[in-house]
């Protein structure tokens, strides 16, 4: 019973948040970071890809920033893999490196983003990669290597920025690596 009440109430955040009055908006993202889960995040990154003002824009990515629930990862994750959100990838990307949540089972994820990305995804990934906390397992960085490689095969470097941040993403790569054998 308590389930479907909370449920309902979580539709009703939603119905403001979705509202397109300013008041209504901040009033459910304040009521969001009491009461929202992971069910809100896919519904809270189409807003935010739809374009909002500066302010409730700024406020729903501190909303995502603040979760601390480990099961947001997944979702997250799937947000970054499903093309109907690549437009708004880069602030999800932004919002997991701000987040105090750990997202390293991901690893390669973030590298292969890294590869297939604009300069500014490959940037927040590094940032990511930078922070994640470990351990990694031995599959995942050897795919990892597999991203930069094919990266390196098939893309003559054209963005001399990109090319540096991918070049500090596999020397921190060889590094995990190098630390896996000790």
């Amino acid at each position: 019973m308590a389930d479907a009440k909370e449920k309902q109430k979580l539709q009703s955040i939603m119905l403001d948040l979705n509202s397109g009055d300013s008041k209504k908006m901040m009033k459910a993202i304040k009521a969001l970071e009491k009461n929202g889960d992971s069910s809100v995040i896919k519904p809270v990154v189409e807003i935010l890809m739809n374009g909002l003002p500066e302010k409730q824009q700024s406020s729903l990515i501190e909303l995502l920033c603040s979760l601390k629930d480990t099961s947001v990862v997944v979702e997250m994750m799937e947000v970054l893999e499903d093309e109907k959100f690549l437009p708004a990838r880069q602030m999800v990307l932004s919002a997991i490196w701000n987040m105090k949540i750990d997202f390293s089972g991901y690893i390669d994820d973030f590298v292969y983003i890294a590869t297939v990305g604009d300069f500014m995804e490959a940037l927040d990934c590094l940032t990511i990669i930078e922070n994640l906390e470990g351990p990694f397992l031995e599959e995942d960085i050897l795919e990892c290597q597999l991203h930069l490689k094919n990266y390196m095969e098939s893309n003559p470097p054209h963005d001399e920025q990109r090319s540096h941040i991918l070049s500090e993403i596999a020397l921190l790569i060889k590094e995990i690596n190098m630390n896996l054998d000790d």
